[in-house]
């Protein structure tokens, strides 16, 4: 009965605001439970409260899917917050893997959806951009269209940054930003944006994955793939892909502008 009275009082922040131009098909494994709903509200309470005092219009919201630190990482999973107007309300606009295979696609949803996957921890982390990256952001958030040309179906959760061969969730938020951001070059094309992120010194964090997980990543997993990465890498166990770290660290290196905090869970 709580949990019900719960899913009914969230029910306009947890609504999927799914535009049907860029909706994708989600699954979850687990039942939503009472504990998981109270720390996904709290979560968006929180990072909606610090968005709406620091003026925020459009940023790069992380979170905590899963424990990363053996990899020496933190957050797994990126997307957009963002919204049109004062008055309007916030949403995301994310890259989902659908039910573990080897496909993606692009969702558009309320902030409690974000928070709702059984996370590991309830903390975010938030890059915003200036404001005048901020305004192209938004104006490509509104075009489905626009989206979609970066958008590649074709999923791995450790996709390589220089190959167009795979795409995970965190490498279309940052061709996303590359695209918006470029001022010296018009960019179109998913291998347009990774030879200017190429160019401009762009380096993605480097797992240390061993032979033995590599091949039962790949034999098991439908949406871990290893072959895009070079042989000399790969073979020597060190996988490239794009986080939330690596993202960071790169907005932080142009100097541009970007403001980057975190937000921490309520204990």
């Amino acid at each position: 009965m709580i949990a019900r009275r719960l899913v009914a009082a969230l029910s306009l922040v947890f609504a999927v605001h799914a535009n049907p131009a860029i909706a994708g098909q989600g699954c979850s494994e687990k039942p939503l439970t009472t504990a998981t709903l109270q720390s996904a509200m709290s979560a968006v309470q929180r990072v909606t409260a610090e968005l709406d005092k620091r003026g925020v219009q459009v940023a790069v919201l992380g979170r905590i899917g899963q424990d990363l630190s053996k990899y020496g990482l933190r957050y797994s999973h990126v997307g957009f917050v963002y919204r049109e107007g004062p008055d309007q309300p916030w949403r995301i606009a994310h890259l989902l893997n659908d039910c573990g295979s080897n496909r993606s696609d692009l969702w558009y949803e309320g902030v409690g959806n974000f928070f709702l996957d059984d996370l590991f921890a309830y903390d975010a982390v938030v890059m915003v951009p200036p404001p005048e990256l901020s305004q192209r952001l938004l104006s490509r958030l509104s075009d489905a269209k626009a989206l979609r040309s970066l958008h590649d179906p074709d999923y791995s959760l450790v996709a390589y940054p220089f190959s167009t061969r795979y795409e995970n969730s965190n490498t279309w938020v940052l061709e996303t930003i590359v695209v918006s951001s470029a001022k010296d070059a018009v960019i179109h094309s998913r291998s347009e944006a990774k030879a200017w992120l190429k160019m401009t010194g762009y380096r993605p964090s480097e797992l240390e994955i061993g032979a033995f997980n590599r091949l039962g990543g790949r034999m098991f997993k439908a949406n871990v793939a290893f072959d895009d990465h070079p042989n000399d890498l790969r073979y020597s166990g060190r996988i490239r892909t794009v986080t939330a770290d690596s993202i960071e660290q790169f907005v932080k290196s142009r100097n541009e502008g970007w403001s980057v905090f975190e937000i921490a869970a309520k204990p």
